[in-house]
């Protein structure tokens, strides 16, 4: 493979940002900024940060997170490793790089919302949805804060859900970890479903309900006297979904969520 030159990065801040205020943010943080900047030695345009990142999500939506590495995001683009340092100076800094380019939120109009409720259950979803559409999201550690520009989006996003509470920023704040970590955990076992399903298993097997008839005889009120009964039910292994008046049971954790920030408020 004949390597090809890249950018060496320089970096450059905006006359009007104060760089002093710029030496605690994270090295990746800079570059999603476009703080760190390029000069450009090769032809102009062959090489990019963007053109980088999204060969490494392509990879990682087929293979995985752990398929992605600087030797194969080059390869796929017919550079070599060195060529890419020359832009990014490290893995890390890449996987911060594809998780904020997969968090551009589309963000409905507000008036598309009848209340605040509706607006956190669309924030919500949205959120979910990135598991499900970038399956490797989630095997990204949380190292601290959101800090690039996209994931900052989504926190304005819940944040602007809450313009009209009569609550501290603090209180916002909270609400926000609340439903995020609702959100992060709704999306991670739809996201498992989903990989279940492509490798060859079956909603039943996922649920439990085909094997609900074997848990039946194995759990014994003796020994767990308050899971027995639910268990005796089907509910456990969701064999009386058709039975149940309460909906998803996702979406019903979501309105109980919902109900009590909505408690909170009136107490206000």
């Amino acid at each position: 493979m004949t390597d090809k030159n890249g950018d060496q990065p320089d970096a450059a801040v905006p006359p009007t940002i104060d760089a002093e205020a710029l030496k605690g943010l994270p090295n990746a943080s800079r570059l999603s900024w476009g703080i760190i900047k390029q000069q450009r030695r090769g032809p102009k345009g062959e090489l990019s940060i963007a053109k980088i990142v999204e060969a490494a999500i392509a990879i990682a939506d087929q293979d995985g997170l752990s398929a992605v590495s600087m030797n194969r995001v080059a390869s796929s683009l017919g550079y070599t490793p060195m060529s890419l340092y020359r832009y990014i100076e490290s893995k890390e800094d890449l996987l911060v790089l594809m998780q904020d380019a997969v968090c551009d939120p589309n963000i409905p109009p507000q008036q598309e919302y009848a209340n605040w409720r509706e607006e956190m259950k669309a924030y919500v979803e949205a959120s979910v949805d990135i598991f499900v559409r970038h399956p490797w999201y989630a095997d990204i550690p949380i190292v601290g804060v959101p800090s690039t520009p996209n994931t900052l989006r989504y926190v304005d996003w819940a944040i602007h859900t809450m313009r009209d509470f009569p609550i501290s920023d603090y209180e916002k704040m909270s609400f926000l970890l609340l439903l995020s970590s609702y959100a992060r955990a709704v999306g991670l076992i739809r996201r498992d479903l989903m990989l279940s399903m492509k490798a060859g298993g079956t909603f039943e097997n996922f649920s439990g309900s085909s094997f609900g008839p074997a848990l039946r005889q194995l759990v014994k009120p003796e020994q767990y006297p308050s899971l027995y009964p639910v268990i005796a039910s089907g509910v456990y292994t969701g064999e009386q979904e058709q039975d149940n008046p309460i909906g998803d049971d996702l979406d019903f954790g979501l309105e109980r969520i919902l109900d009590g920030m909505a408690s909170y408020l009136e107490c206000k």
